[in-house]
């Protein structure tokens, strides 16, 4: 079993950044994503990183704007959000995969936090 817990989000305007952080407890050594949901859209796949943090991949709408990285000594995975904009408004979970390569496929990752609520004012 995975647990996991997020922090950082909160409310900032447009433009500005924010950090969020997971914390992870139990299984380790897999790859760790990020998702998020905005009110009445589907579920949409942020950023995920490999085993090892060398790797990562992004959602075609973040690219270049958000950072994922990790440090496993601290079982600890981050996201980097810089230059947001109000379309980023969101509820933004941790995941851990079930594999130890980043993929963009929420099914492919067992474990989730209760997410936290990033906003972004016009």
């Amino acid at each position: 079993q995975v647990q996991l817990a997020e922090s950082g989000g909160g409310v900032v305007q447009a433009g500005g950044s924010l950090r969020l952080s997971c914390v992870a407890s139990g299984r380790t050594g897999y790859a760790m994503g990020w998702f998020r949901q905005a009110p009445g859209k589907e579920r949409e796949f942020v950023g995920a990183i490999g085993w090892s943090g060398v790797y990562t991949y992004y959602g075609d709408s973040v690219k270049g704007r958000f950072t994922i990285s990790r440090d496993n000594a601290k079982n600890s995975l981050y996201l980097q959000l810089n230059n947001l904009k109000p379309e980023d408004t969101a509820v933004y979970y941790c995941a851990a995969s079930q594999y130890r390569s980043a993929t963009a496929t929420s099914g492919d990752y067992p474990y989730w936090g209760q997410g936290t609520q990033v906003t972004v004012s016009s």
